[in-house]
């Protein structure tokens, strides 16, 4: 099978690559790129554990072939973080409100919580759980992932996080 040349940025990095039509995006950033964040959990777009952002839309990167990325701007897991390492608010609040239990489904929620607060700085509780509707945690750690959305974007609002009465 002849191999078709793409060309994309992913967590600001500059990558080329010849690969066959039929890899998938997924397979590409964990095997070429060793970028392991990216989960393999369903392989049909329903779980979410692979979702990465591209071109400012979150996306499983299951559903999508490499060659469909050329040109594209992606930012996995691995990117999140500022480039000396340091845990973005997100990042640091799963890790503060115990939004994680085993982690499988964490890099992809993440990167879908991260576009979500870009396109709403304060999200509901409401709009945060329809915000991440695609994105399924195994665990049922739901109330402890909103919990730490929301102290996420209290934090990065410069306000003190106030958690709701139950």
């Amino acid at each position: 099978m002849s191999k078709v040349h793409v060309k994309l940025t992913v967590n600001g990095k500059a990558h080329e690559a010849l690969v066959e039509p039929r890899t998938l995006l997924v397979h590409f950033l964990r095997e070429d790129l060793n970028l392991t964040g990216a989960h393999v959990g369903c392989e049909t777009g329903h779980c979410g554990a692979c979702t990465v952002d591209i071109d400012g839309m979150s996306v499983k990167s299951c559903t999508m072939f490499a060659v469909q990325a050329d040109g594209a701007d992606i930012l996995t897991i691995e990117g999140v973080a500022a480039p000396d390492g340091t845990l973005h608010a997100l990042q640091e609040s799963f890790r503060e409100m115990h939004g994680l239990q085993c982690g499988y489904c964490t890099p992809g929620m993440i990167v879908r919580a991260h576009r979500l607060l870009q396109e709403n700085p304060r999200p509901t509780e409401a709009e945060i759980r329809a915000g991440i509707a695609g994105n399924l945690c195994r665990c049922t750690g739901y109330q402890n992932i909103v919990k730490a959305i929301q102290h996420a974007a209290a934090t990065l609002a410069g306000e003190p996080f106030q958690e709701a009465a139950e």
